[in-house]
């Protein structure tokens, strides 16, 4: 059986997660380079990252079930300020800590201190925390959920 690559990740929890989502959609999957990255963080750029492989004949259909999942993560998560689904978690480097923990990495050597992550949307530029983030998931449940409670 030939397999392909379909998708990369760079940490073990998203890989692991979209490998179980496939698997219970009867889609046979594995991770390549996932002991490299989860032993060793640091060699994620160099391997790659986490690649997650299907066979040639399931290829398609997993590339399918990958996008029905973005979508399902997007109606998840809107901007709080524009109300747009092209929202991402990214690291920030507007904080000035992070410009000073990468200088202090840079002259003392390998001691890499983590960056602070913020939810960024690309199409106002606004940026939001992840506490903000989870407080107005909690407020507004997600439409999925009200569907199901009204069906028509």
């Amino acid at each position: 059986m030939e397999f392909v690559h379909i998708d990369t990740y760079v940490n073990y929890i998203d890989a692991a997660i979209i490998q179980g989502r496939l698997e219970e959609e009867g889609i046979t999957c594995w991770l390549k380079d996932e002991n490299t990255v989860t032993i060793d963080p640091i060699l994620t750029n160099a391997v790659g990252g986490i690649k997650l492989m299907v066979p040639e004949v399931q290829a398609q259909r997993a590339v399918e079930l990958l996008q029905m999942f973005r979508e399902e993560k997007r109606k998840m998560f809107r901007c709080l300020n524009c109300g747009s689904d092209n929202i991402e978690y990214v690291s920030t480097p507007r904080k000035a800590s992070n410009w000073l923990f990468a200088l202090f990495g840079f002259f003392f050597g390998d001691y890499a201190m983590a960056a602070d992550k913020v939810y960024h949307c690309f199409n106002c530029n606004k940026e939001f925390s992840e506490e903000e983030m989870e407080k107005a998931i909690n407020m507004n449940p997600s439409t999925n959920e009200e569907d199901s409670a009204n069906p028509s």
